[in-house]
């Protein structure tokens, strides 16, 4: 019987699941929000409906709170429900307003909405119909009170003055409160005496109500005198302020004179940009507040009798905000449950929870609630159900919704059945999971083939039911059944176990070294069951080698069972430890080997100068990484401005082995910027160099450098000018640099000299109207600089300047060459005398229709009677004029003589050219060339070939239209031909290529193509170039 019993408490526990597939909690999918309902005097209609919808299967039914609450509609009621939502009908401000909740509910339990509030807008009339008279004196302040009457909702205000629609304009000396109401005047004028009347407007009704007026007189005992500001306005204390929201400050003060209004924050904090003070005065607008605009806030109210001032605190809120919200659960029966709930809130969020809809009391032992987190413990069906997280403060809060389902199911393996095969490793341990759904936890045992199995000393059974073999060996593979039982009834589940052979690697770890460039194979081999596929993983420094990444230098080699990698090109980052890990389905194992990478050695380090002279510096260094190569020697070398790149540096000792780390820099230039670096050495080769100093300045001695290629002469008459290459620089040996010049006649014994400063000068010129014309000077230059004079150069003979010619050249001659060129002849002036030379002359040449400011210039160097002008027109006429130079200037011009070009050669290329080839020979000819009436009659022609591979044509004249190349016909020429008259060469015909033919005669022509039967007919190649 007890049986039975247990079976149909099962059966309908599995019903229930199945139905519950298609059930759902209630979760809300609209929740009530806050009403604020104008009230106004003419509306008869006045109702209102909350929503509440809620998702769920069975369909939730619904219920209402108001204050905590039960709301209970009867017939006849101003309540009412239409599915989820309340209607409130006849609204009564003293009846209705308060806080509204909405629970909704099924099988699975109850929810509860958030909470919504009722407030009913309105707004009185003024009771008081009249006002008493404010009496003041000119100067003085005033405040004329609102008192608005009883209302519900935000309110807004502004002064009538005298009568509508004069409302009070607000400046620095009137100001209306948004807070209160009242108007304030800082300081009474003739003009503001009247009756004032304070207008209150609802801004949720839309209505406006009107107070009594209020007479301002002025008295007649004067007028007030000045004093310092009185603040009237001001803002409480500590005001607290949601996060996003707009805070308005109001600030006023009575004064006479009328107080500014200044605005600061405490600790000298700035405003954000979002604040705008320009528009601040009586106040000030922070919108979207945040955290960061919290603070103290000061009002200053200052006139030229004193200052007042008055603080407040804002403080940043927020109502809370879920950060961890608890999920739904399944858990068995007896088992636990922990649900976490998390806010963000300032102040700090309290926690409460409800178990639908209800409060939910903590037990000692069952239930606990420890900052939000809710444990239940040791569970039971009763503990199902939807549960609710409550996080509040004073500034509002939030719900979350869950449910908790306690299950309560015989052993099933549908969803986690064991593992049809595992496979292990002959030796090693393996682990057959048994994990079926069932609540409450039974009773689990294991059988091999049809037998009950035994635990051993290597066989177990896990707490979890799972099956534990160590040392596993061929014998233990078989079918392995899970059987499960508990209270509600019992399932098996099957599978088999594979024992494969283990994987061994073979190779043996060790440690490689290798040199910077080398390649070198890191091997890993196996041995492993055939059955089964091995996977090879290579890590270099533990971190997993991705093979064609890695600039390339990682590379698989090797057969199935080898692993084996290569690194080629092999660099010092390389070096580390290399790891090859073997997996297969059933077992891993892996080798590592170490790599040693020598290489040329890295940079020194922490390097030093002092000790710094003028030609001298002292250098010390730390030893970088040898790189498994011991350090040989090292290097130092210098850099500067002037220098290019690094040079190496003389150093004390000349030699610095591995275990010299400083040294002794020398013959370096004084007065220069000096940048050092070390580099290491070894028997790999040469490191990176060492980071370079900072910059040193040797110090400044006496120049020891003079200028080098002193010259000179030339310049204008009683001039001696004396020119020289400057110092560089790095050799001036310190500042104010500059040279001595020292000069005296040949013959003479005391010495003048002059002092140029600059010491990038290259040039002096001396000038005195005693010096005569080319008169030989000894010169020599010296340096100097802030420290003292250095040395002299060597003595150098330069001679003073001489006149210019003073003669014209004689007997100038012209004669036309061609239509473009004319060769002028004169008679040579003497060469040299003892006041001027003769450099060469000057020809100027112009055409007769032209002025002679438009004249060419050709000039001839040395004492040359002829010069030849190039590039002329032809049949033209040309004036030309000669006259000599030197180095002072130009002496007179010749005569005029002038000079007519020839006629132009012809403008026709010749043309018809025939050409052929036999026997060797190439034979040419062409028609005739006329001129035309204004060109050269044709002399002749020239005609140039070459060899397609020649660069330089050869060239032949003739009197004729023919012509015959005695030429090897077994190569291709190119030919062009030329007429020749007295005006010069004439236009060329085009270019003809004759091609290499062997064996049989040829005919070929520029201009057709003949028909002769008996010789076989080419045609020419042309280009579009003409070779001159």
């Amino acid at each position: 019987m007890g049986l039975l019993w247990k079976l149909l408490v099962l059966q309908s526990f599995i019903v229930g699941l199945a139905e519950s597939t298609t059930q759902l909690r209630p979760v809300f999918v609209k929740q009530p929000g806050s009403i604020v309902f104008p009230m106004r005097s003419a509306e008869t209609s006045r109702e209102v409906t909350f929503s509440c919808e809620a998702q769920g299967y069975p369909p939730p039914s619904y219920r209402w709170k108001l204050n905590d609450t039960f709301i209970a509609p009867r017939l006849g009621s101003r309540y009412s429900f239409s599915g989820g939502n309340l209607r409130i009908s006849h609204l009564n401000k003293e009846e209705d307003v308060g806080v509204y909740q909405c629970l909704a509910s099924n099988s699975f339990g109850t929810i509860l909405s958030r909470e919504a509030s009722l407030h009913i807008a309105y707004l009185d009339n003024f009771k008081t119909q009249k006002r008493s008279p404010v009496r003041v004196r000119e100067g003085q302040g005033v405040v004329l009170l609102c008192g608005p009457p009883a209302h519900m909702g935000d309110l807004t205000f502004s002064w009538i003055f005298n009568a509508y629609p004069s409302f009070v304009k607000q400046d620095t000396r009137r100001f209306v409160s948004q807070k209160t109401g009242n108007l304030y005047i800082a300081k009474v004028e003739l003009s503001d005496v009247g009756n004032y009347t304070c207008v209150v407007t609802n801004t949720v009704t839309k209505s406006s109500v009107q107070g009594p007026p209020t007479p301002l007189v002025l008295r007649s005992d004067g007028i007030m005198g000045e004093y310092e500001p009185k603040i009237e306005v001001q803002f409480p204390e500590v005001i607290s302020v949601a996060k996003g929201q707009t805070v308005k400050l109001e600030c006023f003060a009575l004064g006479n004179p009328v107080p500014t209004i200044s605005w600061r924050r405490g600790e000298g904090a700035l405003f954000p940009r979002k604040v705008d003070l320009n528009k601040a005065s009586g106040v000030l607008d922070i919108p979207y507040f945040q955290q960061e605009d919290a603070g103290i806030y000061e009002c200053v109210a200052e006139n030229a009798r004193g200052k007042n001032a008055v603080k407040g605190k804002l403080t940043y809120f927020a109502p809370p905000h879920l950060t961890e919200k608890p999920q739904d659960l399944q858990r068995p029966i007896d088992e636990s449950v922990v649900w976490e709930c998390k806010a963000n809130a300032k102040p700090k969020a309290s926690y409460r929870w409800l178990k639908n809809g209800e409060p939910l009391e903590p037990l000692e032992s069952k239930v606990q609630v420890v900052n939000g987190a809710l444990t239940i413990s040791s569970l039971t069906p009763s503990d199902a159900g939807m549960y609710q997280c409550v996080a509040e403060n004073r500034h509002g809060r939030v719900y979350t919704n869950s449910e908790l389902m306690v299950i309560a199911v015989a052993p099933d393996f549908s969803a986690n059945a064991v593992r049809s095969q595992t496979l292990a490793r002959q030796g090693g341990d393996v682990l057959i999971e048994c994990r079926p759904r069932m609540s409450p936890r039974g009773m689990i045992s294991w059988r091999k083939g049809k037998e009950a199995l035994r635990e051993s000393h290597r066989v177990s059974v896990l707490d979890n039911g799972s099956l534990r073999i160590s040392n596993v060996t061929k014998l233990d593979g078989g079918l392995y059944t899970c059987v499960a039982r508990n209270q509600y009834g019992m399932g098996s589940s099957a599978g088999t176990l594979v024992v494969k052979e283990p994987t061994v690697i073979t190779t043996r770890a060790a440690q490689v070294d290798v040199t910077v460039g080398e390649s070198i194979v890191l091997p890993c081999q196996v041995s492993h069951d055939p059955s089964l596929d091995v996977k090879f993983t290579w890590f270099f420094n533990e971190l997993v080698i991705q093979f064609g990444s890695h600039g390339g230098y990682f590379e698989k080699v090797g057969g199935q069972s080898a692993g084996d990698i290569m690194i080629r090109n092999i660099q010092l980052r390389h070096a580390g430890k290399y790891t090859c890990a073997v997996q297969t389905k059933v077992d891993s194992s892996s080798i590592a080997s170490d790599v040693v990478v020598r290489g040329s050695p890295g940079p020194p380090t922490d390097l030093q100068v002092d000790g710094v002279t003028e030609t001298a510096s002292s250098i010390s260094w730390r030893a970088g990484p040898d790189n498994h190569s011991p350090i040989q020697t090292y290097i130092i070398q210098a850099r500067t401005s002037f220098s290019l790149g690094w040079q190496a540096a003389h150093t004390v000792p000349d030699q610095l082995g591995s275990g010299q780390l400083s040294a002794t820099v020398t013959e370096l230039n004084p007065w220069v910027e000096y940048e050092f670096r070390v580099l290491a050495t070894n028997a790999i080769g040469t490191g990176e160099p060492s980071k370079p100093s900072k910059k040193i300045r040797t110090k400044d001695a006496l120049p020891r450098v003079t200028p080098t290629r002193v010259s000179g002469g030339g310049g204008s008459r009683s001039e001696l000018v004396i020119t020289w290459e400057p110092v560089p620089e790095e050799l001036q040996c310190g500042p104010g640099f500059g040279y001595v010049v020292a000069f005296r006649p040949d013959g003479a014994q005391g010495w003048m000299q002059a002092a140029v400063t600059s010491p990038d000068a290259s040039k002096y010129s001396f000038r005195d109207d005693s010096i005569p014309p080319f008169t030989p000077y000894h010169v020599k230059v010296g340096v100097y600089n802030n420290r003292g004079e250095g040395p002299f150069g060597p003595v150098t003979t330069i001679y003073s300047a001489e006149e210019e010619p003073s003669e014209a050249p004689p007997r100038v001659r012209a004669k036309s060459l061609s239509a473009a060129e004319v060769e002028v002849s004169w008679k040579p002036l003497p060469w040299n005398t003892t006041k001027r030379r003769i450099m060469g002359y000057e020809l100027r040449y112009w055409e007769q229709a032209e002025t002679q400011e438009t004249a060419s210039v050709v000039r001839t160097v040395g004492n040359r009677a002829s010069a030849i002008l190039r590039e002329l027109d032809g049949s033209s006429t040309y004036l030309i004029r000669v006259r000599a130079y030197n180095s002072a200037g130009v002496g007179p011009d010749s005569a005029v003589v002038n000079i007519t070009t020839k006629k132009p050669p012809p403008s026709q290329p010749p043309t018809k050219v025939v050409w052929n080839t036999s026997n060797s020979k190439i034979i040419l000819q062409w028609d005739h060339v006329k001129a035309l009436e204004n060109e050269s009659e044709v002399m002749g022609y020239r005609v140039m070939y070459k060899q397609n591979r020649q660069a330089r044509p050869s060239v032949v004249e003739t009197n004729g239209t023919s012509l015959e190349l005695s030429l090897p016909v077994d190569e291709d020429y190119v030919v062009q031909i030329k007429p020749v008259s007295e005006g010069g060469e004439g236009r060329s015909s085009r270019q003809i290529t004759i091609p290499r033919i062997a064996g049989a005669q040829v005919v070929g022509a520029a201009w057709r193509t003949p028909v002769w039967p008996a010789l076989v007919t080419l045609a020419l190649a042309h280009t579009s170039r003409t070779l001159l």
